[in-house]
């Protein structure tokens, strides 16, 4: 296989599910994790290696992200989308009239050097917002990341979710926004 095709391959395997009911923790090797109760919704955040978990409730109605390489064995019951990561995107969607749920993500391949520079610059932002942070050990000492930074207020949760593969020089980032209310998107069905 060329270098070129593996950081193809790899990056097609990056995924979004988006949940319309909580998952169960035994499907993810949590690292880290970070919960939040509010008044009218509760939000629970988990990093793990090469990925993340981000839990919005309120009422009867769960919002769940998963960003990972690994969907083999997730569920399919309660899935509302299934979005490939490569490239840029952009989804939103409104669950009843009582939550919204927004994201964007976009990848990039990166040479050595600048792959490097934004592990460097990611680990000194991830550090200084007090982010979920999860560096695996790898055997051949290539530094890999995954980063989740949650930041509320009194009606939504930001999160920004990055994950940097060495392997390939990949940067994936996710930008996600969990709200109370709907705005003036299609509500689902």
């Amino acid at each position: 296989m060329s270098l070129a095709s593996g950081k193809t391959t790899s990056l097609q395997a990056y995924t979004m599910l988006v949940y319309r009911k909580p998952l169960h923790p035994e499907f993810f090797g949590i690292e880290g994790r970070r919960r939040i109760d509010g008044p009218e919704f509760e939000f629970e955040g988990w990093v793990f290696p090469g990925g993340q978990v981000a839990r919005f409730q309120t009422g009867n109605i769960t919002i769940c992200e998963v960003v990972t390489d690994q969907v083999e064995n997730l569920p399919e019951k309660g899935l509302a989308a299934n979005l490939p990561c490569a490239g840029e995107r952009d989804f939103e969607k409104a669950f009843g009239d009582v939550a919204t749920y927004m994201t964007t993500m976009q990848t990039e391949t990166l040479s050595d050097h600048l792959y490097e520079s934004t592990y460097r610059e990611m680990l000194e932002y991830a550090r200084a917002s007090n982010a979920l942070i999860h560096i695996p050990q790898r055997a051949d000492g290539r530094k890999e990341m995954s980063v989740l930074d949650i930041q509320r207020s009194r009606s939504e949760v930001h999160v920004q979710g990055y994950h940097l593969r060495a392997d390939c020089g990949l940067v994936l980032r996710t930008q996600s926004l969990f709200r109370l209310g709907v705005d003036e998107i299609e509500e689902e069905e």
